[in-house]
C-alpha cells in the first residue's frame, strides 16, 4: 500500500526532528553547564531572604553542592547551621532598621548599643562584614548634615570594630523605587563618608541593582571606587528578578570588571526568583551564579 507523503507532513516531520535535536542539544548543554565547577575568580554568596520557601538547611546543602561559599544577611541564630555545611556568612545582618540609621543623632544611642553587642558576636563566629545603613532623609536634614551625623555615630563604634577586625559596611540603596528618601543612594555620598571616617573598617556595600537605578555607569564607578567597596549585591533591573537577558544589566561585563580590579571579596546574589517554588528558585540561583562566574 502506497502512502502519500504531502509537503505539509514532510515539513512537520522535519520540524519535529529538528526540535528534538535542539532539545537534546540544549539538555546536554545544560547538563554540562550544571556539572562544570565554578572558576574561582568570584567568591559567590546568596542572600537568605530571597528564598522564603526554601529552608536554610536546603539552601545550605544546595550552595555546598554547586560551589557557593556563603549564605548572607543572617543573624547569630543561623550561624551554627551554615557552619555545619562549611559555609561562611559574607555579610551579617545587624537587625537594624533601614530608615532609622546613623544620619540622625537621636538614633545613635540605640544603634551604638546594638552594634556594641553585635560586633564581638560577628568576630567570635569568625566572620568579617556587618551591615549598616545611613537612614532616610527628612525635612531639615540635608545630605551634608547627614554625613556629619553618620561620622559622629559610626566613630562611636569604630574602635570596637577595629579591635575585633570587623568591617562596618554601609549599603548603597536606591531611593527612587524601593527605599524612598534613603540617604546613602549615590556612590559619591558613600565614598565621601568613607573618606571622612578614614578607616579600613568602614566600607560600602555596592548593590549593582540599586546603583543602576540611581546612577548607572556601573563599571567606571566600580573601577574608580573599588578601594571603598567591601561587598557586592546583584539583581535584575527592572524588577529585581533574575539577572538574565530579560533585563538591562549585562552582568558578565560587570563581573569581569570587578575581577580586573583585584577584588577578593564576595558577590551576593540578591535577586528575587520569579518562581518562588524551591526547585525553580534554586535552579534560577544556579543559572545566575553561572552568569556571574567569569
Amino acid at each position: 500500500m502506497k502512502t502519500r507523503v504531502t509537503r505539509r507532513a514532510m515539513m512537520g516531520t522535519l520540524a519535529g526532528t529538528a526540535m528534538a535535536a535542539t532539545v537534546a542539544r540544549y539538555s546536554h548543554s545544560q547538563a554540562e553547564e550544571s556539572s562544570a565547577p565554578l572558576k574561582g575568580n568570584i567568591n559567590h554568596s546568596v542572600c537568605r531572604w530571597c528564598y522564603g520557601r526554601v529552608s536554610l538547611e536546603e539552601l545550605c546543602a544546595f550552595c555546598k553542592k554547586i560551589g557557593i561559599k556563603s549564605v548572607e544577611l543572617l543573624g547569630p541564630n543561623d550561624f551554627e547551621t551554615i557552619k555545619k555545611y562549611g559555609l561562611t556568612c559574607a555579610m551579617v545582618s545587624s537587625g537594624a532598621s533601614i530608615p532609622k540609621g546613623f544620619n540622625k543623632l537621636e538614633n545613635h544611642g540605640e544603634l551604638v548599643e546594638r552594634y556594641e553587642k553585635m560586633i564581638p558576636i560577628v568576630a567570635e563566629a569568625g566572620f568579617t562584614n556587618l551591615i549598616c545603613f545611613s537612614g532616610n532623609r527628612e525635612p531639615g536634614l540635608d545630605d551634608e548634615q547627614g554625613l556629619k551625623n553618620c561620622v559622629v555615630g559610626i566613630k562611636r563604634i569604630l574602635g570596637l570594630a577595629e579591635k575585633h577586625k570587623v568591617v562596618l559596611v554601609m549599603e548603597l540603596l536606591n531611593s527612587k523605587v524601593n527605599h524612598k528618601d534613603y540617604m546613602c543612594d549615590h556612590t559619591a555620598w558613600g565614598v565621601e563618608l568613607c573618606k571622612r571616617i578614614g578607616s579600613e573598617n568602614f566600607k560600602l556595600l555596592y548593590d549593582i541593582y540599586h546603583m543602576q537605578i540611581m546612577e548607572g555607569d556601573l563599571i567606571r564607578t566600580i573601577q574608580e571606587n573599588i578601594q571603598y567597596i567591601a561587598h557586592f549585591h546583584t539583581g535584575g533591573n527592572p524588577g529585581r528578578h533574575e539577572i538574565d537577558e530579560t533585563q538591562e544589566i549585562y552582568y558578565p561585563a560587570v563581573m569581569r570588571a570587578i575581577v580586573a580590579t583585584g577584588y577578593k571579596g564576595f558577590v551576593g546574589q540578591e535577586f528575587v526568583p520569579r518562581n518562588p517554588e524551591p526547585a525553580a528558585a534554586l535552579a534560577s540561583l544556579e543559572r545566575c551564579v553561572k552568569i556571574c562566574d567569569v
